[in-house]
């Protein structure tokens, strides 16, 4: 960790699919535009106490819009499929560009106004990463089993049957460096707020001549937003959830929501098994990751209450 010179009370704030999508029956531009303007005016709210901001997000849904996208006119004839690199550049774009459009519009206080810049983003995974021996992450829409075989054979796609039919599934390896890091570090010095490491990344392998070829994965978005918050020692480290704080024995008669905690004690509710890997699993391994790494703070909130939670006011706010 290196603490960024001339830049204080920084935070990663990384936003979930909740935070951009909440109906599944609506999902417009117009839509996520609405969604966003909570979080947006949490994120100014932050930005009014003080906090110096990098923006994280996910982008799983709208991958999977562009993959059905592409799948229809691939089996018109139209176009070719869409290798999941470039999927991912482009809803880092498109996101980027819809949460950067709602913050500057947030903004519109006296003295809260900031710039705003958005920076696609590649995470160097490792090529010999057992995730790409064992692929586990669903991605795109449901096949026949008919359809699924064929795209096997053609595509050498990896697929795995499911409640509604058979889907792809990919690589979820761990990231382990971010490129752009010294790009963001350069325009956190300058005053901007930075908008980054969308849907955990773009996944890329080094090759032998020095340069980064992408590959068909994806990355978990808390991981990345983790090894972030270590690059950059930050102040807080702050993941917004569907829920307002962690609990154990989620959604059973016994279950107790954790105001604060202390490091090793949420480490021993995972390994007791209360954080599913498909849903609280991964924030809390990533905030655990950043805390082991020597982090000062960190808290997992709603997106409503994203500025209590960096007040220590909201959520669930985990110390070392």
């Amino acid at each position: 960790m290196a603490k960024l010179q001339g830049v204080s009370g920084l935070a990663v704030v990384a936003i979930g699919g909740n935070s951009l999508l909440r109906d599944e029956r609506d999902v417009s531009v117009a839509a996520e535009r609405e969604t966003l303007k909570e979080t947006a005016a949490q994120l100014a709210e932050m930005v009014a106490d003080g906090w110096r901001l990098v923006v994280t997000h996910g982008n799983g849904p709208q991958v999977g819009f562009n993959l059905l996208r592409a799948e229809l006119a691939a089996k018109a004839g139209l176009l070719p499929r869409l290798p999941l690199d470039v999927l991912g550049a482009q809803t880092q774009g498109s996101i980027g560009y819809l949460i950067q459009e709602g913050l500057e519009r947030a903004f519109f206080r006296p003295g809260v106004r900031r710039p705003v810049a958005v920076v696609v983003t590649r995470v160097v995974v490792d090529p010999n990463d057992p995730a790409f021996h064992e692929p586990t992450k669903p991605v795109g829409p449901f096949y026949t089993e008919e359809e699924a075989r064929r795209l096997e054979r053609e595509e050498g796609w990896r697929m795995a049957r499911q409640s509604q039919g058979w889907r792809r599934v990919v690589p979820s390896p761990a990231p382990l460096e971010i490129l752009e890091l010294g790009a963001i570090r350069v325009l956190l010095q300058e005053g901007y707020i930075v908008v980054c490491a969308g849907g955990g990344g773009i996944p890329v392998v080094p090759e032998p001549d020095g340069t980064y070829r992408g590959v068909e994965a994806v990355v978990d978005k808390d991981l990345s937003s983790a090894l972030l918050a270590e690059a950059f020692d930050v102040d807080l480290f702050l993941i917004s959830t569907g829920v307002e704080r962690v609990a154990v024995h989620f959604g059973t008669p016994q279950q107790r929501w954790l105001d604060q905690v202390d490091a090793s004690e949420l480490e021993g509710y995972l390994r007791q098994g209360h954080f599913p890997p498909g849903s609280m699993g991964p924030k809390v391994q990533a905030v655990l990751r950043y805390l082991r790494a020597g982090g000062r703070r960190a808290a997992i909130a709603a997106p409503h209450a994203l500025a209590a939670a960096a007040r220590g006011e909201a959520g669930t706010q985990v110390v070392p």
